[in-house]
């Protein structure tokens, strides 16, 4: 379980003034040797972007060959202030991937050192702006998406699990988890029968996979109505990314207050650990290799979709 690394992250981030620099001591404290915090403005104000490595055995950092994963979370900001006082739920894809860090910080502080490199990558942000949006309304965020794909998904990521709110749409109908089919290089290709099985031991339930279409994979800015930004990693990368979905049976507003389920953050966060333990050895893939490639002999380059498209 990872409640208590989860009800710490908590308390670290619903506070006015919460930071990445004491996110960072934190996690320095609990072991992490390798974190950074890089405050990044914009028009709509500013955000601190972190990301923590942790080492694996044989991982690239070290010289070794193990694949590296990366662990995104996704959010416009963790609060709304001044219009709303609190933790909104827009946050909890942050708070779930620093919920994986830390546990995975802690495992390796103990000596459970996974094969691979893990990459925790999000931004604490404690007073973002809203945004309307149907059916109900988004968080913004004080970065454009291009500067948060450029601060949180790095070139070492060889696959990329990326958590986000999900909330507020008609789409994900449950409370809990749902992953989406693997995106990658413009495609979105099956369910990775793996990551099922991940999801499977991780719920005690059968697994959760939720639609997308062809326009959530696109670069948000072109006009396109987005199920949110839970896919925008795979516009910025062509490894292989897949969507861990924070549901409610209900629509949810990303700036209401209060409506974060510590259980279903809880199961993300172990979610991603979950995975981080399997990739690294290879035993969990992404994607079939051979039907990827042969997909591309078929029909060609699809990494259009991952730019603007062009105007007519």
């Amino acid at each position: 379980m990872l409640l208590r690394q989860m009800l710490d992250i908590y308390d670290l981030i619903d506070k006015p003034q919460a930071s990445g620099n004491e996110v960072a001591d934190f996690l320095r404290a609990h072991g992490a040797t390798d974190v950074t915090v890089e405050r990044v403005s914009g028009e709509r104000g500013g955000t601190d972007c972190i990301k923590v490595l942790i080492p694996g055995s044989n991982g690239k950092s070290t010289g070794g060959s193990a694949p590296t994963l990366g662990i995104v979370g996704r959010l416009g900001g963790l609060g709304a202030r001044p219009e709303m006082i609190g933790a909104v739920s827009d946050g909890d894809g942050a708070v779930a991937a620093l919920t994986a860090a830390l546990k995975l910080v802690e495992m390796n502080e103990n000596g459970d050192v996974l094969e691979g490199d893990v990459i925790v990558a999000t931004h604490i942000c404690p007073d973002a702006p809203t945004l309307p949006h149907e059916p109900v309304p988004f968080m913004d965020s004080p970065i454009d998406m291009q500067t948060m794909n450029r601060m949180e998904v790095d070139e070492r990521m060889d696959a990329i699990v990326s958590i986000d709110t999900t909330k507020g749409n008609r789409v994900i109908n449950l409370n809990g988890i749902a992953i989406s089919p693997t995106v990658m290089q413009g495609y979105i290709l099956s369910v990775s029968n793996d990551l099922m099985d991940v999801m499977t031991r991780v719920t005690g339930k059968m697994p959760v996979v939720f639609a997308l279409s062809q326009q959530d994979i696109t670069p948000y800015g072109n006009d396109l109505y987005h199920l949110n930004s839970i896919l925008q990693p795979a516009t910025a990368t062509c490894a292989p990314v897949v969507g861990v979905a924070i549901a409610t049976e209900q629509m949810v507003a990303g700036c209401a207050t209060g409506a974060t389920h510590g259980t279903d953050v809880e199961e993300a966060a172990r979610f991603a650990v979950e995975v981080a333990k399997v990739y690294g050895p290879g035993t969990c893939k992404f994607f079939d290799e051979g039907q990827f490639a042969h997909l591309k002999d078929l029909y060609g380059d699809m990494t259009r979709f991952q730019g603007m498209g062009e105007a007519k």
